[in-house]
């Protein structure tokens, strides 16, 4: 070999070796800090497996180990299962890797709970912090979401690959449709990268005609931006940042908006110039999120919001913002003069006070003042855009005051005055413009011998003055119903299905005096959700639907009524190759214990059911405060379906899904008809060969949580895995405690244990009292640390007596949310990596980690990214 080829050979060999030697080396240092001090224990050949599992890209095996002299004999018996696994002869090894972790275990303190006569033993009544400082507490919560990560470990790359598919569906620059209303196009859009909304108008054209319903915003002119939310979160540098409700005031040069940035539902109010950005006020604190100004139709969440005012003209603030408001906010026709409500010590909204821009909010006088501690106050304008409106309601009962809105400085009136168990809401009609008199009121109104509703009209002079247009029906609930100057429409429901129906008004305003058959409006599937409503000035003749099924994307339709003309205005893009024909919906019917019928409505790939019993299916389910759970469209639930899951949700009593009695016949003394309701239509799915209970999932959030923890302490053996989203599962503690935030107002939801009879009912099924030595299955609880409605430390207590009793060996987890509430994170794509994670927990406790989508909706979507 010439000289030189050998030199460059004993170099390239040299070099081989010394990489060899580095690489073993770097591995070893990698396998050292990752076992630390476990290392030290380890034979030869157990380190030889670790690092090989390291170099095998299984480092999640070693995730959380505890120190060394902590479940060392466990850690020996997962090595030697790695071995096996290395070797390609052996399973087991993510059970292996379990057992090695050691979940948290709060310290008893035990706390003797006394009532009538009846002594309960809190052993972990001490993590309740109402400041959210305890260091204990949050020392606590954080070991808590350790351990979630580190049980979760396997999933990462599975969570990975969910989140990109989910977010490929997403067509991330996209616009809503818009609202005509006072010469303008209102409307939000994202952009692409971003997270949050971009509120903007455009002028309606000079010359345009009436509202029809192909009316689209045209590009001649030019679009003005109201409120960049993702603007407003990178200036404040927040971490959590939520708007409540976005509108202008009446002369169209002010906008308002409220905002959260903690995830508690405090708002602050501001008030900006748009012309110039400049706050016209000091924020205004602990609003609910609610605005109404001269003309907008409010977007709003009911939370407690910042709100701001903004000249639309200069953009800028016209005031200092008022913290800490319950959100809700209205205008005078003076665009001077705004009410806000604010909120009591435990979160209650309950005052109504009047502010003048410019001046300090000090000074604001207030104008009501709810003292009765179990009803909440909001404020709002009529469609007819000449009355303000204060609402004051409680669970069953309720009373609306109004004032002309020429009237800032006047006084609010009483429309019906307030009867135990009576609730009511109204829509104003200015009547003839011939007239002197000011208009009629349509009143939809609820009683116990109207539990459905009825409709009525009475002239605004004399509310008691009323005749009935359309009367009760024991078939059909109305849900809501409303006016424009020639229409009524009335939302309506039976047999867990919606409808829409349409009622053309007396000509020239005139108060009608019976109503028809009407338009009805409705749609073929065999179950979906429908919602309607008049869009545009009080004179349009334009009615907006907003429809949807499991299998359908939210398409919004414009319905001109006098013609019958609809445009499909748009329907929710969903990337990636989505073919709704690919599914199908279904409609069945369960039999509870007492032989009453219960809907079910579910959804699957026609390609992948295999319908013997063997598919894997998820249950939802909510069940309380008369909530419909309407089966709508979730873009993100394709990631389940496009893996053979059926997804299903289960419409039981508590609910409003079949009239004001399945809500009524699922509360108070007989709530436990909700959880068996559920467990019927579980053994149902069963039975039919949907699935089985080894592949049986559910999910509640909130009272579905307390669903959740009622019916697994009932009917453990009958699921497989189990969603608990900020679960209400410290029932009784809680009601009897009146310092927690909505406790005297959810005493008419669920009644008052200081009573024996509701005490001894509420102590059968609330889920931390009912928790017992039985096997379980597999669990996952969520909390958020700020949450004023139902508070972290329930869900807590629940998973720390869960391990205290349980029997079994399935995951137990809880992840709290340390910077969020009762929502969860903010932002579009923050909120997906939430979905993927608990969709994760749900494939994993199926073992179905490695299984892949089928292509289509989703395996297109992700390779297009």
């Amino acid at each position: 070999m010439p000289q030189n080829r050998q030199a460059t050979a004993v170099v390239g060999a040299a070099g081989v070796v010394a990489g060899y030697v580095l690489g073993r080396a770097a591995n070893t240092f990698q396998t050292r800090k990752m076992l630390g001090s476990n290392y030290k224990w380890m034979s030869k050949e157990e380190r030889r497996v670790a690092q090989s599992l390291i170099s095998h890209g299984q480092q999640h095996v070693f995730k959380a180990w505890p120190k060394r002299g902590v479940n060392d004999d466990a850690k020996r018996r997962l090595l030697t299962v790695a071995a096996s696994y290395l070797q390609g002869a052996g399973s087991g090894l993510e059970d292996a890797r379990l057992s090695v972790l050691v979940p948290p275990t709060p310290t008893k303190q035990p706390k003797e709970l006394v009532t009538h006569n009846d002594t309960r033993t809190d052993d972990y009544y001490w993590l309740r912090d109402d400041a959210r400082k305890d260091p204990a507490v949050l020392s606590y919560l954080k070991e808590e979401n350790a351990y979630t990560a580190a049980a979760m470990a396997d999933t990462q790359q599975l969570q990975d690959a969910l989140y990109t598919e989910m977010r490929a569906r997403i067509q991330e620059e996209d616009t809503s449709v818009a609202t005509r209303y006072q010469g303008f196009y209102y409307y939000t859009r994202t952009e692409e990268g971003q997270q949050y909304a971009v509120h903007c108008r455009r002028a309606v054209a000079p010359g345009a005609g009436a509202l029809a319903e192909s009316d689209e915003p045209g590009q001649q002119q030019p679009e003005e931006v109201l409120l960049d939310e993702n603007r407003r979160k990178e200036e404040g540098k927040h971490s959590f940042y939520m708007v409540g409700c976005c509108e202008t005031s009446p002369n169209q040069q002010l906008l308002a908006w409220t905002e959260d940035t903690v995830g508690g539902e405090k708002y602050t109010l501001h008030v900006k110039d748009l012309a110039t950005g400049k706050e016209l006020m000091t924020p205004i604190l602990n609003t609910s999120g609610d605005l109404h100004f001269a003309f907008l139709q409010p977007y709003c969440l009911s939370h407690a919001f910042v709100l701001p005012l903004h000249d639309l003209a200069t953009g800028k603030e016209l005031m200092t913002p008022i913290p800490d408001t319950s959100g809700d906010v209205v205008w005078a026709n003076d665009n001077a003069t705004l009410f806000y409500v604010v909120k009591d010590h435990l979160d209650r909204p309950y005052k109504v006070l009047r502010h003048k821009v410019g001046s300090a909010s000090a000074e604001d006088p207030v104008v009501y003042d709810e003292k009765d501690e179990s009803f909440y106050v909001g404020i709002g304008r009529s469609h007819s855009e000449q009355l303000l409106y204060i609402h004051i309601g409680s669970t069953v009962t309720s009373e609306t005051l109004f004032m002309p809105v020429d009237t800032p400085e006047g006084t609010f009136k009483v429309v019906l005055p307030r009867i135990q168990d009576v609730e009511y809401s109204i829509s104003h009609h200015p009547g003839s413009s011939s007239s002197s008199s000011q208009g009629w009121f349509l009143i939809t109104i609820r009683d116990p011998a109207l539990p459905n509703s009825e409709l009525r009209v009475a002239p605004v002079e004399d509310p008691m003055q009323q005749t009935v247009i359309q009367p009760h029906s024991a078939d059909v609930k109305i849900e809501a119903a409303g006016i424009g100057a020639r229409w009524l429409v009335v939302r309506q429901r039976a047999r867990a299905q919606q409808s829409v129906v349409l009622h053309a008004l007396p000509q020239g305003g005139a108060m009608p005096q019976q109503l028809g058959d009407g338009q009805v409006v409705q749609f073929e599937e065999a179950a979906y959700a429908l919602s309607g409503g008049l869009t545009g000035d009080f004179d349009s003749e334009v009615l907006r639907l907003r429809y949807s099924s499991l299998t359908t994307p939210p398409s919004v339709y414009d319905q001109h009524m006098a013609t019958g003309k609809r445009a499909l205005k748009k329907v929710q893009p969903i990337l990636g190759g989505f073919n709704k024909e690919d599914y199908t919906t279904q409609r069945l019917w369960a039999k509870a214990p007492d032989g009453t019928e219960v809907p079910i409505s579910l959804a699957f790939r026609k390609d992948l059911a295999r319908l013997d019993g063997t598919d894997p299916l998820l249950l939802h389910g909510y069940g309380s405060y008369e909530h419909p759970y309407d089966p709508s469209f979730s873009r993100d639930q394709l990631s389940l379906l496009d893996r053979g899951w059926t997804v299903a949700i289960a419409h039981i009593r508590g609910g409003g899904d079949m009239g004001r009695m399945w809500y009524e016949d699922g509360k108070y003394l007989k709530k436990r008809n909700t959880f068996t309701d559920f467990i019927a239509c579980a053994e149902h799915l069963i039975q039919e060969r949907y699935t089985s209970a080894s592949r049986l999932s559910i999910e509640g959030r909130s009272a579905g949580g307390l669903l959740m923890g009622a019916v697994t302490n009932m009917r453990p053996d009958l699921f497989n895995s189990v969603l608990m989203g900020v679960p209400f599962v410290d029932v009784l503690t809680t009601m009897l405690d009146e310092t927690i935030p909505l406790t005297t107002i959810e005493w008419e939801e669920w009644g008052n244990p200081q009573q024996p009879d509701f005490y001894e009912y509420m102590k059968s099924y609330s889920p931390v009292d009912n928790v017992k030595a039985q096997d379980y299955p597999h669990i996952l609880v969520t909390a958020g640390l700020h949450d004023p409605r139902v508070g972290y430390w329930e869900p807590a207590k629940l998973v720390a007596k869960l391990r205290q009793l349980k029997t079994d060996k399935n995951l137990l987890l809880l992840k709290c949310e340390l910077g969020a509430g009762h929502f969860s994170v903010t932002g579009r794509f923050e909120r997906l990596k939430e979905t993927a994670f608990e969709y994760a927990f749900l494939l994993k406790t199926a073992g179905m980690l490695a299984v892949q989508p089928t292509a289509g909706s989703t395996k297109a979507a992700a390779a297009a990214s």
